[in-house]
């Protein structure tokens, strides 16, 4: 019987999942989950979706209900790790409690990123990342006059979709969904808010938020004011390595880790949104934000701590639900220089197949599931399809899988 400790820091996705599939493996040593959120763990993102709409309820955010924990002698510890102290291998928490270990996970997660200007800190600006916060946001929103979200990514365009009335989307990039998505499915999605009445302001920086201890504007970079009793900030996320430079490890765009996400400390391991891995699929060290990449990277932890380590090469997916229309991703989409559209952008069902040179990297599916299920199949063989390939398939991906599982 194991009599090693595994100090799992971080109770979110990436954090539980590491806790479970520890004992999955059969790994019998004690195994101790720490978060500084009250409660079981819970799911993110229903937060900026049905939860905020309400039409899920807390209880339908947790992860596993309490007697899942002792059932599976999973300790859960509620608390804020103030230290690792390497040397010693043990961790402290705020409170002066110290745990020793033989492996430590950071799953730290992300923070979200400060808004940079004047009246920041005015009442009547939030963010979203916690179910307090999505508590706040529906209780601010019932009073709300003039709502302006700051960000047109996911999280402030799902927010838009579920807030139950029209809002005013203000986006710094001349599209939506700059970062994650083809210039095809960003004017997919522009077209789709505005049709469901919202107002997006495009290429638009905020330089100041104004009033008299509560907000009543935005100001724009070109002077326009905004009229706004409710200001949502959803400019993104940073990872939260404070913990890890702390205790002396490299953070470079998150906690630096190799390709078993081990980092340059043999007995610590990171994962989740504030792990920096070498990324298969983009070619070069990634870190990614998704609950694929959260569960992914902790399954490869624990079983790399039962003995069985191999290199993390899952293909990263994602998806968000908006206005009706649900976006799933597989693949990345980096450097990507040539697009196919398949379907009926029209009905708002197609695919958007994006090649690097001429192999295909990722594609992005509107209300067509089993176009995402059939690239994620032909992403998991190799080679990647060609585009002559798929060509010759009239881009069918269903058709070219088919093909190929018969060959």
């Amino acid at each position: 019987m194991s009599t090693e400790t595994v100090l799992v820091v971080g109770s979110g996705q990436s954090g539980f999942q590491a806790a479970a599939s520890l004992r999955d493996k059969g790994f019998a040593g004690r195994v101790v989950l720490i978060g500084d959120e009250p409660g079981v763990p819970y799911q993110r993102p229903p937060l900026s979706k049905a939860y905020l709409a309400g039409s899920a309820g807390a209880e339908q955010l947790v992860l596993r209900p309490e007697d899942y924990f002792a059932e599976k002698d999973i300790e859960l510890v509620r608390g804020r790790v103030a230290a690792i102290d390497r040397d010693a291998a043990k961790v402290r928490l705020e409170d002066g409690t110290e745990l020793g270990y033989d492996h430590v996970v950071l799953a730290t997660g992300a923070r979200n990123r400060a808004l940079p200007v004047p009246g920041a800190d005015l009442e009547g600006v939030l963010m979203l990342r916690t179910r307090e916060d999505a508590d706040r946001l529906r209780t601010s929103l019932e009073a709300a006059g003039d709502v302006v979200v700051i960000g047109g990514g996911f999280i402030g365009l799902e927010f838009a979709s579920h807030a139950g009335r029209p809002v005013t989307v203000v986006e710094a990039q001349d599209r939506l969904l700059a970062r994650v998505a083809s210039p095809e499915i960003s004017e997919f999605f522009a077209d789709h808010h505005r049709a469901a009445g919202h107002t997006l302001l495009l290429g638009a920086g905020v330089t100041a938020l104004h009033g008299s201890g509560r907000v009543e504007s935005v100001e724009l970079s070109d002077g326009r004011r905004l009229p706004a009793d409710l200001v949502v900030v959803a400019v993104g996320v940073l990872p939260e390595t404070t913990l890890a430079e702390a205790a002396g490890l490299e953070v470079r765009n998150g906690v630096v880790v190799d390709e078993h996400l081990r980092t340059e400390d043999p007995k610590i391991f990171a994962i989740g949104d504030c792990a920096c891995f070498p990324c298969v699929q983009a070619g070069a060290a990634t870190r990614l934000e998704s609950v694929q990449n959260a569960v992914d990277q902790a399954r490869s932890v624990a079983a790399a701590i039962a003995g069985e380590p191999a290199r993390y090469d899952s293909l990263p997916w994602f998806w968000t639900d908006q206005t009706g229309a649900k976006l799933q991703i597989a693949g990345i989409l980096d450097a990507a220089d040539r697009t196919v559209v398949t379907g009926d952008r029209s009905a708002g069902k197609f695919s958007v197949l994006s090649f690097r040179d001429d192999v295909l990297i990722a594609v992005e599916s509107v209300n067509r599931a089993p176009d995402h299920i059939a690239a994620r199949r032909l992403f998991a063989a190799e080679p990647h399809p060609a585009y002559a390939d798929l060509e010759a398939s009239s881009f069918d991906l269903k058709a070219h899988l088919k093909s190929r599982t018969a060959a």
